[in-house]
């Protein structure tokens, strides 16, 4: 499942002389304007679409999870409290802006933080691996409520703490949990950023964010500064010679890696690599016995995100053939899974998708170094030996 990133946007470009290049500063935001209702562009994500009506916004939210045709239907209506009516092929209707809400994913988490609104939160499944500190505090003082365990939410706990909304996500059509909440009137948005392919698709569900809290403006620009980076650094790599790159590991005698068309490969190539498997298409993960690999990845120069691994010998421990590839050889294997929260949790599982700029500059400095010199890693780092 889902995991965990940092909060506050990018108020500097690609300048050698930026400090602090990885924050978003309070200047760098609109502030909200919750009187105005606006058209909502998305540019990037698929999974969803906002218009602007007379009294809020029609919110579809299409294809959730993986190979799924289905539409769901949202009216959000200023300060209708109370009015949730859902009648046989009717839109939900959701008083806005929101107070309180439940999430399901810590994935979820950053956009609360980026937009302010952190302290809505009132319930999440799995509260011990969630990372942001501003939510890691208000876990402490019992604000935050424990409902259970990933998509195991607790049904009975969800409904005693009455959320103007539970944002969930599923990975197929059976949610009886879900269906349950629904039938006590209250309203389940499903949230489909992680099956989306683009990474700036991933971090435009911002703006969903935006319109639930009367913070349209804020989440826009939010994303347009991220959306900034991310082509900026971009337009680095545009004529860079592409080092070969392997990625994953093995998992029950089988290696799991990354689809081309995924996001993962969407962002290698981004950032200007030669990613042995770029031309595949589909769901999911690929996965093939390491004989292939190796007969296909042998001599790639780089390995990037070798499953969850932190150390070469750990490595070794657990497969000897890892030392027959080249990355592996020459120490260039690079991981995300060093940089850690507070009670462990990964944090390039909750922040990645809101900070795909971050992933790309990483992933540049590791794979042509001399075009981000002052960038430092933030999500991944050099295996440990």
């Amino acid at each position: 499942m889902k995991k965990t990133l940092l909060y506050l946007l990018i108020s500097c470009s690609l300048l050698p002389s930026c400090k602090n290049e990885n924050k978003i500063t309070e200047n760098t935001v609109e502030k909200s304007d919750r009187s105005v209702y606006q058209d909502i562009e998305v540019n990037y994500a698929h999974g969803f679409q906002i218009q602007s009506t007379d009294t809020g916004y029609e919110v579809t939210i299409m294809n959730p999870w993986p190979e799924s045709v289905v539409n769901y239907s949202f009216q959000l209506v200023k300060d209708q409290r109370g009015a949730l009516v859902k009648g046989t092929g009717a839109a939900v209707t959701i008083s806005i802006p929101i107070e309180s809400i439940v999430l399901t994913s810590t994935t979820h988490i950053p956009p609360l933080v980026f937009l302010g609104e952190e302290k809505s939160l009132i319930g999440f499944p799995g509260t011990y691996y969630i990372s942001a500190p501003e939510v890691r505090a208000l876990i402490k003082t019992g604000k935050v409520k424990e409902l259970g365990t990933n998509q195991l939410i607790n049904v009975e706990s969800t409904l005693l703490l009455e959320p103007d909304v539970v944002m969930g996500f599923s990975i197929d059509d059976s949610n009886p949990t879900y269906q349950k909440i629904e039938e006590a009137g209250i309203p389940v948005l499903y949230n489909g950023e992680w099956v989306e392919q683009h990474p700036l698709g991933k971090a435009e569900w911002i703006k969903l964010f935006g319109v639930l809290y009367g913070k349209e403006k804020q989440a826009d620009s939010i994303f347009n500064a991220i959306e900034k980076e991310y082509l900026n650094t971009l337009k680095l790599i545009e004529k860079v010679k592409r080092p070969q790159v392997l990625s994953g590991a093995t998992w029950n005698d089988q290696w799991y890696l990354p689809y081309g068309n995924s996001w993962q490969g969407q962002i290698l190539k981004d950032a200007g690599a030669d990613y042995i498997y770029a031309t595949t298409e589909g769901n999911g993960s690929l996965a093939y016995n390491i004989e292939k690999v190796l007969m296909d990845g042998r001599k790639a120069t780089y390995w990037i995100a070798p499953a969850q691994y932190t150390s070469y010998s750990k490595m070794l421990a657990d497969n000897q053939s890892y030392a027959l590839f080249d990355a592996f050889k020459n120490k260039q294997v690079y991981t995300h899974a060093l940089t850690i929260g507070a009670k462990g949790g990964v944090t390039y599982y909750e922040e990645a998708s809101m900070r795909p700029d971050l992933v790309l500059k990483d992933l540049v400095k590791i794979l042509h170094p001399e075009l981000l010199p002052y960038h430092e890693l933030y999500f991944f780092k050099p295996l440990k030996d």
